[in-house]
This record gives structure tokens, sequence and C-alpha cells, in this order.
């Protein structure tokens, strides 16, 4: 271990190892724990765990106190693309409450309602928004 951070209020996104992709309601679960620790070795996540299980440090490791703070410790990007004309986030939690994409077509949702839509909207439009967009994505280091 080379650097290791301690005191982590919640580490969130924490799933158990092999899970595999999420489908229905898990969709909306997020794994976290409390109180915890995460060691590093050469960038990468050794191992962690309850404070209370944290391992001894040795002399040289660089100590980071994350003074009760939430770390997430990955970086999750979904699929998504820059330019589009509306959003689908409620499509989301259509489908984590199990409606069908039939359903979600029915409601006024689905790829080819999205595909009218950036039809309808101008050129001007579609790239004011997606400046918008990747401004705010460079702000986040993306």
């Amino acid at each position: 271990m080379d650097k290791i951070i301690i005191n982590i209020g919640s580490i969130v996104g924490i799933e158990p190892q092999g899970c595999g992709p999420k489908a229905g309601k898990a969709m909306g679960e997020t794994g976290f724990l409390s109180d915890a620790y995460i060691a590093i070795e050469n960038g990468k996540i050794q191992s962690f765990g309850p404070m209370k299980s944290a391992p001894a440090i040795p002399a040289g490791v660089e100590v980071i106190d994350a003074e009760g703070g939430m770390v997430i410790p990955a970086f999750c990007d979904s699929h998504t693309h820059t330019v589009y004309a509306g959003s689908r986030d409620g499509e989301f939690l259509d489908k984590i409450n199990g409606l069908s994409y039939e359903e979600i077509a029915r409601r006024g949702g689905g790829i080819l309602n999205s595909a009218d839509l950036l039809h309808r909207t101008s050129e001007d439009e579609l790239y004011r928004q997606s400046v918008a967009r990747i401004r705010e994505s460079m702000s986040k280091g993306t």
C-alpha cells in the first residue's frame, strides 16, 4: 500500500465482486459502507472495509483523512450522447419501476419519440444545448 484514505463516512457504489449487470429494481440500489477505509497501491484499490479493520499504516504511506466525507471510488459514465434534444431520464426511472419499452412508448417516451424531437429541433438549438453539456462535463473532469 502506498496510500490510504481513512475516516470515510460512506463509500458509495460498492458491489460484491462478480455481481454483474443490474436490471429492474436492482438498478435503483447502491451499495455503501459506512465508517470505512480504502487502501491503494500503484493507483488501484488494494482493499477496503470498516475502519475497525483498517491495516496498520507503514511509514512512508500517504494518509488522506476523509474527515467523515463520502467517497465514490469509481467513475461511472453511462452510455450517453452529447447531441440530443430532450432528456429521457424519466424513462430510466420507469425501467427501474418495471415498465416495458412498449409501455414507455405508449406514455410518449422511447427512442422513436426522441428521434422525432431531435428532427424538430433546429441545428442552432442543438449546438447551444450541446456546448453547455460539454462545458459542464469538462468542468467535472470528463
